[in-house]
């Protein structure tokens, strides 16, 4: 598989996932709000749901298709000494605290298995003397890292309960093989500072935007976005956005629909202007210019006209409720075909309105799953999936991804 992502709305290749597992049944309703979730999530039911979703992607994925567990990736990276012993100093690095250092033979002592449940849930029985919180966001394997062209971006969180992932993230491209590839162009910040995959597009080869959030703080999007100048993208827009638990991400109020549609909530986006910085770099220096509005923005360095769709439609009080479950933040498997939880049923309505075709799973599923999916005879398609236990987490079909190898056609 060639990783490679060169935009939003490329037909997918290959996504990395993670379907819920013990870490979020040892989610307690005393810590949850510490582990960044507003409610407890029933395992099985959002098991069920995520590989429901997992069942859309692989219909309208090309032959050879890959959707890689990221708990799996973890448990084969581990099967290698040197991937351990690199995991397990870093986790002692980010926890000076805990005091791990005196767990360090013990943890080494785990097999691969064992070493990724631990990382993943916290605990092992092998570890009695050892308690971490679960890992529950690793559902939202999108804020791990973005993959822009050739080269991968890994985040750093901005709260405790998130460290793990990237000490994960950074371990699986170190060391795993599906990674070679990019293994020279991997950019980094330190880990004083924050930014996290949800903030990132890659709105084409040449325009990458960030979201500067309540998890992406202003030094983190700087170092960032010149870091990702310097390896040959033309130009970042910075996106200064709502700093609030409802908009925690860009794309929790903006997403890609197609090449030139995307999916908004009014109020973040439509609503707001002078919030968008273009970055570029001439002669070594940086050079930062004020826009009027991201549509602005868009339409400038894209050199085409941009369609924004309503997330909740027209009325000001569905915006806020079908952002608050997701409406706005939509997944691509091809240009104009996008994925998203049932619920939002406005959002779904606008999107209609703009001509797609709106299907429900098992629909697509039924339609595609004999003769295979072929974007290029379909007309544009929003298909709902059931996410009433996944959503509980505060995420949607965008955040539950990270794709690693997208295709134009």
């Amino acid at each position: 598989m060639d990783i490679q992502v060169l935009s939003e709305t490329g037909r997918l290749n290959g996504v990395i996932v993670h379907t819920p597992g013990p870490e979020v049944t040892l989610v307690h309703p005393d810590n949850m709000h510490d582990l960044l979730f507003d409610d407890i999530i029933f395992e099985s039911q959002a098991s069920q749901e995520h590989r429901d979703m997992l069942d859309i992607f692989r219909t309208a994925m090309p032959a050879g298709g890959q959707v890689l567990e990221v708990t799996d990736l973890i448990e084969q990276v581990f099967a290698s000494e040197d991937a351990r012993l690199f995991f397990v100093e870093r986790l002692i690095k980010r926890y000076p605290n805990r005091l791990l250092a005196t767990q360090r033979a013990p943890m080494l002592e785990l097999d691969a298995n064992g070493l990724m449940r631990f990382a993943v849930d916290g605990v092992h029985p092998a570890l009695k003397n050892l308690r971490l919180n679960p890992s529950p966001n690793i559902l939202f394997t999108r804020d791990l890292a973005a993959v822009i062209g050739n080269r991968i971006v890994l985040s750093q969180f901005a709260r405790t309960a998130r460290i793990r992932e990237s000490i994960l993230m950074e371990t699986l491209v170190m060391f795993h093989p599906l990674f070679d590839s990019l293994r020279g162009n991997v950019i980094r910040i330190p880990d004083s500072d924050t930014i996290e995959g949800g903030d990132i597009l890659v709105a084409s080869e040449n325009l990458v935007l960030i979201g500067m959030s309540e998890r992406t703080s202003f030094s983190g999007v700087m170092q960032a976005g010149k870091s990702i100048l310097e390896k040959g993208v033309e130009t970042v827009l910075i996106v200064d956005i709502p700093k609030q638990r409802s908009s925690m991400h860009l794309d929790t109020i903006f997403t890609f629909a197609s090449p030139d549609e995307c999916v908004v909530f009014p109020p973040a986006i439509m609503n707001r202007t002078h919030n968008v910085v273009a970055l570029k770099l001439e002669d070594s220096k940086l050079i930062t210019t004020l826009k009027p509005s991201l549509h602005h923005a868009l339409e400038e360095s894209l050199q085409r006209d941009m369609t924004f769709i309503k997330c909740g439609g027209e009325d000001e009080v569905m915006q806020h409720r079908e952002q608050w479950s997701d409406g706005a933040n939509l997944f691509c498997l091809a240009p104009g075909v996008v994925v998203g939880y049932e619920r939002n049923v406005r959002s779904f309505e606008a999107m209609a309105a703009h001509g797609y075709r709106v299907m429900t799973q098992y629909e697509f599923i039924d339609a595609y799953k004999d003769t295979g999916f072929n974007p290029e005879k379909s007309t544009k398609i929003a298909i709902s999936f059931t996410g009433h236990e996944l959503c509980r987490g505060r995420g949607g079909a965008r955040c539950m991804t990270l794709p690693i190898s997208r295709s134009e056609v």
